[in-house]
């Protein structure tokens, strides 16, 4: 079983991310970077999974501070501005990204993938 951390100030977007992973995965939340950040010195994620624009710091911000101190960590970045946050979110490393409103399929397909890669380059490194 995998660990996600799902970060998006919109309520409704987290529980749809919840009630989607959370019957094959462990889902912790939060609304707002800074938590997640202070999530992130607690505990490794398989994958992490942000929205980009919240108040505070944003999702690309958090992009950068797991590249820094959590590199290997796959990032989904998701926007309800695509054209303004893709090539941007994909230039700082995302893993992927979906514009909102997007497909549950395609969200976990990715996750999915996610976790496989990351898995087997841990198993790389460890041999």
């Amino acid at each position: 079983m995998a660990t996600l951390l799902l970060i998006d100030d919109e309520t409704s977007v987290r529980q749809m991310l919840e009630m989607t992973f959370s019957t094959t995965h462990e889902c912790h939340s939060a609304d707002r970077a800074e938590q997640a950040l202070e999530y992130l010195e607690l505990q490794k994620y398989d994958v992490v999974i942000t929205d980009v624009s919240m108040p505070g710091l944003g999702g690309l911000e958090i992009l950068k501070r797991i590249n820094e101190h959590h590199s290997g960590t796959p990032v989904i970045v998701i926007s309800g501005r695509p054209d303004q946050y893709e090539e941007e979110a994909i230039e700082l490393g995302a893993f992927a990204f979906f514009g909102k409103p997007f497909s549950l399929a395609a969200m976990e397909e990715s996750v999915n993938k996610a976790i496989r890669e990351s898995a087997a380059a841990s198993l790389h490194l460890t041999n």
